[in-house]
């Protein structure tokens, strides 16, 4: 019953909570390794500086992102995860912000990897990345692209998107002149380029993650099981053609409207949308 409870619970997450969730579960279990066998897990993990250590996993250029330094490391990630990840929601599916998020990853892992491998005062550096940063300011950065001037309250403060974008830029090009976390900051900013390129691509009616999309499909395919053929039967098919075009309809309506809350959105902020409005987006959200 516990155990059923549990997965649908998780089932009701949305992919930020579900991706926090799974990041927390990480840090909780290279955590007991550490304490409990004298091994962070790591190693394995971690994404390394050295290209022929790279080549050796390759997979570490996603997976260095769900391991974290310490405590405060992951929270602050996951708190912004979370609060970027509402706004994200609200205005698209679970097939985008999966592009953002993990795009954010790759292009930071790639400019971490450039970095220390062409800088002179990188090269002879020892050190590895790990994190969830370049995803989270990824998507943080594509909201405040995507929505400039819209007002979200900061302590005591209504505050436009685009000036937290701006300030969490400014701070990552500061940390990098004084040396600290040098790795992190680079794979910030290229998380933050890729978040800005995306929105704005995605206003000019270009989704630069459509490739992505079709690769992590075939990525899929290879690992579904394949079902099992059952014993031919006769089927008679009834004339289906007008419940057809009556369930294409509702689909171009639905996305009509859909079309017609996020041009709202860009031409006088989330806040303008009514309740019902609010809601239908929501709704949205969490049926793709």
């Amino acid at each position: 019953m516990a155990n059923g409870g549990l997965q649908y619970n998780f089932a009701r997450f949305s992919i930020a909570e579900k991706l926090i969730a799974l990041n927390v579960l990480v840090f909780i279990l290279d955590g007991l390794s550490l304490a409990l066998f004298g091994n962070s897990i790591s190693d394995w993990f971690q994404l390394p500086k050295d290209l022929m250590e790279f080549f050796g996993q390759p997979w570490s250029i996603v997976t260095y992102s769900f391991f974290h330094a310490g405590f405060g490391h992951i929270f602050w990630n996951m708190i912004m995860l979370y609060f970027a990840g509402r706004i994200f929601l609200n205005l698209f599916d679970n097939q985008r912000f999966i592009n953002v998020y993990f795009l954010g990853v790759i292009v930071g892992g790639i400019i971490f990897l450039l970095s220390y491998n062409v800088f002179p005062t990188l090269l002879n550096t020892n050190t590895a990345l790990i994190g969830a940063s370049a995803g989270v300011t990824a998507v943080l950065i594509f909201v405040c692209a995507y929505l400039p001037n819209q007002e979200v309250r900061v302590i005591f403060f209504n505050v436009k998107l685009w000036y937290v974008g701006a300030f969490f830029v400014l701070v990552d090009l500061i940390q990098i002149q004084y040396g600290g976390n040098v790795g992190g900051r680079l794979a910030h900013l290229g998380g933050a380029l890729l978040g800005y390129i995306y929105a704005r691509q995605l206003l000019n009616g270009n989704d630069i993650g459509s490739g992505f999309t079709k690769f992590r499909d075939v990525i899929v395919q290879l690992f579904k099981p394949k079902e099992k053929k059952g014993p031919l039967k006769t089927v008679y098919k009834k004339n289906t053609s007008k419940s057809k075009g009556s369930t294409d309809y509702d689909k171009q309506a639905h996305q009509r409207k859909i079309d017609a809350i996020l041009d709202k959105i860009s031409k006088s902020g989330y806040e303008s949308l009514s309740k019902a409005e609010k809601d239908f987006l929501f709704k949205a959200g969490k049926e793709n």
